[in-house]
C-alpha cells in the first residue's frame, strides 16, 4: 500500500510541475494541436509500459514522466476550446460547459468499463484498450481539431502580463479551488467507509450515492453554462460554495438513506458548478493565457487530491470519520471567504 500511495503522490506532484511548464510554453508558442498530439503519443507509450513492464523503478521514473505528459491533454484541450470559441464568436461558457459535461459523462461510463475489462480480461487488455483509445484521439486531433493561431492584440498581451500568478485575485481563486477540491475528494475517499462503518449501511449504497450525484452534475453543468452569461460566473460559484457548506454538515445530520440521497442535490450543484465554471473564471482573470489559466485549475484539483488523501487518512484514524465532515465544513467557510474577495474578471 505504501508503494502504491507513493506512486500516486509523486505522480500528482510531477504532473503539476510538468503541466504548468508546458502550459506557459503553449501560451507563448501558439497552435496547441502539436502539443496535444505529442501528449497523446506519450499517453500511448505510457499505457503500453503499464501493460508490459513490471519493474517498479521503471514505472516510478519513466512511467511517471510519461503519465505527467499525459495529464497535459485535458487542460490544453479546454484551453484550445476557449481560444476557438473566442475566435469564432461562439458562446464561450456554454461551449465549455458542454465539453465539461461530456467529461463528466466519461467519468460515469469509464470506471465500470475499466473494471469490467480488468476483471474479465486482465490488466494487459485494459491498458491495450487505453492505448487504442489514445491512438484514436491522436488521429481525431490531427484530422478534425481546428488550428487556432496566437494572434492576440497588443493591449491584451500587455494586460495578460499582469494577470498571472502575481495577481491577488488569481492566488485567492487558486487557494479557494484547492480547498473546495480537498473537501470533495475527502468526501469521495471517506464516504464509503463512513456509511458502512459508522452508519451501518450496505457498502453498495455508496455507489448509489456517487451515481446519483454524478447523474445530477451533468444537467447542473449545462444549466450553469446557460445562466452564467446572464448572472455571471462569480455569483454562481459562490452559490455552489454555499451548497457545499450546507452539504458536509448535512452528512452528519442525516443518518438514513432517503436523507442522504436528497442532499446529493447539494453535492451535485456544488461540484457541477465548481467543475464547470471555476476553470472559466481562471481564464477570465488571465486573458491571453488560456493554457496557464486552465492548468492552474487542473493543478488545484491535483493539489487538492494530495491534501485530501493525507487529511482523510490522518483524521479518520485519529478522530473518526465524523471529523472529516467537520474539517470539510471549516474549509468550505474559508473557501467562501476567499471567493468573495475575487473579482469577476481581470
Amino acid at each position: 500500500p505504501f508503494m502504491v500511495g507513493l506512486f500516486f503522490t509523486i505522480n500528482a506532484v510531477t504532473g503539476i510541475i510538468i503541466s504548468f511548464i508546458l502550459a506557459k510554453r503553449s501560451d507563448r508558442k501558439g497552435d496547441r494541436r502539436r502539443l496535444l498530439m505529442f501528449c497523446c503519443a506519450m499517453a500511448i507509450a505510457n499505457a503500453l509500459m503499464f501493460a508490459f513492464v513490471r519493474q517498479y523503478v521503471v514505472l516510478i521514473t519513466l512511467g511517471l514522466i510519461l503519465s505527467a505528459l499525459t495529464s497535459v491533454v485535458m487542460p490544453q484541450l479546454f484551453a484550445l476550446a476557449r481560444e476557438y470559441a473566442d475566435r469564432t464568436g461562439r458562446e464561450v461558457v456554454m461551449f465549455s460547459s458542454v465539453m465539461r459535461a461530456q467529461m463528466s459523462l466519461a467519468w460515469v461510463i469509464g470506471p465500470p468499463i475499466s473494471f469490467a475489462l480488468a476483471l474479465n480480461y486482465g490488466f494487459i487488455t485494459l491498458y491495450l484498450v487505453a492505448a487504442a483509445l489514445f491512438l484514436l484521439s491522436l488521429i481525431l486531433i490531427k484530422t478534425t481539431l481546428p488550428s487556432v493561431p496566437r494572434l492576440y492584440p497588443a493591449e491584451d498581451l500587455a494586460k495578460s502580463a499582469a494577470s498571472g500568478w502575481k495577481r491577488t485575485d488569481v492566488r485567492f481563486l487558486f487557494a479557494a479551488s484547492v480547498l473546495m477540491w480537498v473537501c470533495n475528494l475527502m468526501y469521495i475517499i471517506d464516504m464509503p467507509l463512513y456509511i458502512s462503518n459508522s452508519l451501518g449501511m450496505p457498502e453498495s449504497f455508496a455507489g448509489v450515492l456517487m451515481g446519483t450525484a454524478a447523474g445530477l452534475e451533468i444537467p447542473v453543468m449545462l444549466l450553469a453554462g446557460y445562466l452564467a452569461k446572464r448572472v455571471g460566473k462569480r455569483p454562481l460559484v459562490i452559490v455552489a460554495a454555499i451548497c457545499g457548506l450546507l452539504f458536509y454538515p448535512a452528512m452528519l445530520i442525516f443518518h438514513h438513506q432517503t436523507g442522504l440521497l436528497v442532499i446529493q442535490l447539494l453535492n451535485a450543484v456544488f461540484i457541477g458548478i465548481v467543475a464547470g465554471l471555476v476553470m472559466l473564471w481562471f481564464q477570465d482573470l488571465m486573458p491571453g493565457k488560456a493554457g496557464a489559466a486552465t492548468t492552474l485549475f487542473t493543478n488545484s484539483v491535483s493539489t487538492g487530491m494530495i491534501f485530501a488523501g493525507l487529511c482523510q487518512g490522518l483524521l479518520s484514524d485519529l478522530l473518526g470519520h465524523q471529523a472529516i465532515y467537520v474539517l470539510a465544513t471549516v474549509l468550505m467557510v474559508i473557501s467562501l471567504l476567499l471567493l468573495l474577495r475575487v473579482k469577476e474578471q481581470a
